[in-house]
């Protein structure tokens, strides 16, 4: 049950105990408010199978690192692609935009001889130009994002192939940028980043709830931020301590253990776009615009700014993916950014929760739907499973992600809520 409590101002403030929580919880869930479980219980059921049908290789130390690694390029781009579909916009260009992001860096390193902590800033400022141009011809030409970016799609294959010389291979040899999306932090380091993660998570949630509580404002119960800070805690060091086993195929020759470097880099940029959205003015125009875009002009939101920079940061985070896949390969190519990394990063985005119909969704969503991503893409090369079975399930995924959000909007509207 929920209890009551009097201000000094004679308000009454609703405390609700865990109880009351939970109820409520599952009467959002009724109401259509799904959030990332639909995601979260997929990625169970598919490490399930998969941990099953391949146990001593899909639930190998060795496998759950190169996870990492393999989906760095995918999230990135996904975080980003969360910014422009919470306005109910799209992106096509980002994949390869970030490919043509990783080859500046590369011709920088290579022809030129330029150090990384010039060539790595290039890139970005490359990727922050590209989402400059689509959103103001989006914006402020009023183009739809759909028309604008699949031009920019098409026309950045030529951009790519034209700085490499119609399609020729760039090495990278730098070790720095190599080091970024292959190597790892030492056992040391990684329980220490995982402790300081643990503790900041714990320090925000704990501070947040006493500010709450102190201005005499609705606040979760106790012992569900408790709760909320054992599970993040549970996952980081379990998580930890599968990293930090001995996971190279020949220990004699090399030992490899340790949290992939990339892992810190997600996090941080995780963390940062989560403050962004949940706790700036910024991000709670975003959301309005999302929602309503002429409500949001008439209470004084500048729409257009707001849409423009969604663009940049979408095409700036797709600078940071193309680098991190660069780095994994130690090179560029005319597909690096292309195949299916576009729509693999949108179906990220949808399959971890953001509606494709804006005003919902979260950075955190992009990061559990691109697990979802590499998970199937992952697993079912572990089955020796074709190409073609790869494409129709993921396809089935994603569709069926997409009608859950639309199932959960038709039934938010029916209830009012």
């Amino acid at each position: 049950m929920t209890t009551t409590t009097e201000t000094a101002g004679g308000i009454q403030v609703v405390k609700p105990t865990v109880g009351s929580h939970i109820r409520d919880y599952f009467a959002r869930i009724r109401g259509g408010d799904l959030g990332t479980l639909p995601a979260v219980l997929g990625l169970l059921v598919l490490v399930l199978i998969f941990g099953t049908a391949r146990s001593e290789t899909f639930l190998s130390a060795l496998n759950f690192a190169n996870l990492f690694n393999q989906s760095a390029q995918i999230v990135f781009i996904a975080m980003g692609l969360v910014f422009v579909l919470l306005l109910g916009e799209i992106d096509l260009s980002a994949g390869f935009a970030s490919g043509v992001c990783g080859a500046v860096m590369a011709i920088l390193l290579t022809t030129h001889g330029l150090p990384w902590y010039v060539a790595i800033p290039a890139a970005m400022v490359t990727g922050i130009v590209i989402g400059l141009v689509l959103g103001v011809l989006v914006a402020k030409l009023g183009i739809p994002s759909f028309v604008v970016t699949l031009a920019a799609f098409l026309g950045f294959q030529g951009v790519l192939l034209t700085l490499l010389e119609g399609g020729k291979n760039i090495s990278i040899t730098d070790e720095f940028v190599k080091a970024l999306n292959n190597s790892t932090l030492s056992v040391r380091d990684s329980w220490l980043f995982a402790i300081i993660g643990v503790v900041g998570f714990a320090a925000a949630q704990l501070l947040r709830w006493r500010g709450r509580v102190s201005r005499n404002l609705v606040a979760e119960p106790l012992g569900i931020v408790a709760a909320r800070i054992a599970g993040v805690a549970l996952l980081a060091f379990s998580a930890t301590y599968v990293l930090t086993l001995e996971r190279a195929v020949n220990k004699a020759i090399t030992s490899l253990k340790g949290t992939p470097i990339v892992v810190p880099i997600i996090v941080v940029f995780l963390v940062i776009w989560t403050f962004v959205l949940a706790r700036t003015t910024y991000g709670r125009h975003v959301y309005a615009v999302g929602g309503n875009a002429e409500a949001a002009r008439r209470a004084g939101i500048p729409v257009d700014r707001i849409r423009i920079s969604v663009f940049v940061i979408c095409s700036f985070m797709a600078s940071i993916g193309g680098i991190l896949v660069v780095s994994r390969q130690s090179s560029v190519d005319p597909n690096t950014g292309g195949s299916n990394i576009l729509l693999y990063s949108v179906g990220a985005a949808v399959i971890g929760g953001t509606s494709l119909f804006g005003g919902k969704g979260k950075v955190i969503y992009a990061v559990i739907g691109g697990a979802v991503i590499i998970v199937i893409e992952n697993g079912m090369t572990l089955l020796g499973l074709n190409s073609g079975v790869k494409f129709i399930f993921t396809g089935l995924v994603l569709l069926a992600a997409a009608s859950v959000d639309a199932l959960a909007r038709r039934r938010a509207a029916a209830t009012g809520s």
